[in-house]
């Protein structure tokens, strides 16, 4: 199995430098590419000086993760994308857990392994840890992390499990399913793309994996970070085109109405905390989702049931009754 560890850049020459050799020093077994998103930093300079060997692809624009990735990766010919952030870094034998894992069963089409916390590294990640879920409103979260409670790693999730979706921090993907299915979505621009993606493969019959004998560690917010009113925008809009797209018919319009229900009732928290912006974004993106509702809405291509999307609300579990790790829900 050809694998593609391809990392996407953006002016993240510090990041280059500080990760790349990792994935070097582990990924023998691997192409690697970096696809700059028109970077105006020297980063380009820096890889043809300093790493000749890595192939280097150039988008014209910087499209965000989305159109980034789908850009590149139309280059790129090995039979597995792993899309990983450039602010991660891998360990020895990452890959064997992986390629073992894809070979053990032919309908797996991703699959994400164990994301640890470069900062802290005895505790999981937030963008992935164990594998990730969403509720019946939408909102994501993960074995090892829901909302800002990340759970020390124990050996607790060293299993491999079918989870609903899988990171785009570092996500395996087999890229004749990604390209059957036009890869990401490009008004997503960035945040819960995977999702949609992970969603989408499986509403075609494919399933999502996590791996956790396989293991990262991710720096976290990198291009925007945790507390970034942008990020907040991006992550309430794209959740609601998340539902448009893939909810079945008969969940559509009553959970798009609760979730947004939901989402004014995080805009008042906002406010009692003070934090204006982040109540602004919010209403950003509900008129942003407005505006581009019809568009969203073409794009729905038989949605139906999925066996892990999780009938209950995380919102619930987590503010009210208290149940802060993924064992207690």
């Amino acid at each position: 199995m050809k694998i593609a560890v391809v990392i996407l850049n953006w002016n993240g020459k510090k990041l280059l430098e500080q990760f790349l050799p990792s994935v070097i020093e582990f990924s023998s077994e691997a192409s690697i590419y970096v696809a700059d998103n028109a970077s105006t930093d020297t980063s380009i300079p820096y890889l043809k000086e300093h790493f000749p060997t890595i192939k280097i692809i150039e988008n014209k624009e910087n499209g965000g993760y989305a159109q980034g990735y789908n850009d590149a990766l139309k280059q790129v010919k090995e039979e597995v994308y792993c899309l990983l952030n450039s602010d991660v870094e891998v360990t020895d034998g990452w890959l064997h857990p992986i390629v073992k894992l894809f070979n053990s069963n032919s309908s797996i089409a991703a699959i994400q392994p164990k994301i640890k916390d470069f900062k802290n590294k005895t505790h999981f990640e937030y963008a992935g840890a164990a594998g990730g879920f969403i509720d019946k409103f939408g909102y994501p979260y993960c074995r090892g992390r829901i909302f800002d409670t990340l759970e020390e790693d124990y050996g607790q999730y060293n299993d491999s499990i079918p989870v609903f979706w899988a990171t785009g921090a570092c996500l395996f993907v087999k890229a004749d399913v990604f390209n059957s299915l036009g890869g990401f979505d490009i008004d997503f621009f960035a945040h819960q793309e995977e999702i949609d993606l992970c969603w989408r493969i499986q509403n075609s019959g494919y399933s999502v994996y996590y791996c956790g004998l396989s293991t990262v560690y991710h720096v976290g917010g990198a291009t925007l970070s945790q507390g970034s009113p942008e990020k907040s925008f991006l992550n309430f809009r794209n959740g609601l085109y998340l539902l448009l797209k893939n909810l079945p018919t008969r969940q559509l319009i009553p959970i798009i109405f609760f979730r947004m229900m939901l989402d004014g009732v995080a805009g008042i928290r906002f406010l009692t905390k003070g934090e204006t912006a982040h109540f602004k974004a919010i209403l950003r993106a509900h008129f942003s989702f407005y505006r581009n509702l019809a568009l969203i809405y073409k794009k729905r291509c038989q949605p139906r049931q999925n066996q892990y999307f999780r009938h209950f609300s995380i919102v619930w579990n987590y503010f009210v009754m208290k149940r802060r790790k993924f064992s207690d829900l």
